[in-house]
């Protein structure tokens, strides 16, 4: 049986519905709604030259395996390259992690910046090789 004696109290009621709001938009972005695309339309995307791929992992992991030709910004840095990245803001730009997670907040921040065609790379680098598009081991290309 459900206890209804607080739904009475509009303050409670109101306290209740304020707090699920918030923890659903901090749960989301911040009710950021970021476009996403598979491995396979970033691959082809990135191989007619037509969209950037932004890898948001830590060094170790780009070391350990990474997409050639992506750029490598830790997420950790990517507000501070915001600026430097300001030739790419009209561009295709695909962001890029292990599983789609850190990938996500990096494209908010970019969005939340102005770029205006940002996605994230559903299921990150996990998909990318799930559908054997190919990696490369080594140093970044494109230092950060």
């Amino acid at each position: 049986m459900l206890n209804t004696t607080h739904t009475k109290n509009p303050l409670i009621h109101l306290l209740t519905l304020s707090v699920v709001v918030f923890l659903s938009l901090l749960m989301t972005g911040c009710g950021m709604d970021v476009p996403s695309m598979t491995a396979k339309q970033a691959a082809d995307l990135f191989a007619a030259d037509k969209a950037i791929i932004i890898d948001v992992r830590e060094n170790d992991e780009w070391l350990e395996q990474h997409i050639k030709g992506a750029m490598l910004i830790p997420l950790s840095q990517i507000k501070k390259h915001v600026g430097t990245l300001g030739k790419y803001k009209d561009s295709t730009i695909i962001m890029q992690c292990h599983s789609g997670k850190r990938s996500y907040h990096a494209a908010t921040t970019l969005i939340r910046a102005g770029f205006s065609k940002v996605y994230n790379l559903e299921g990150g680098i996990l998909a990318w090789n799930e559908q054997k598009l190919g990696t490369v081991l080594g140093v970044a290309e494109t230092p950060y």
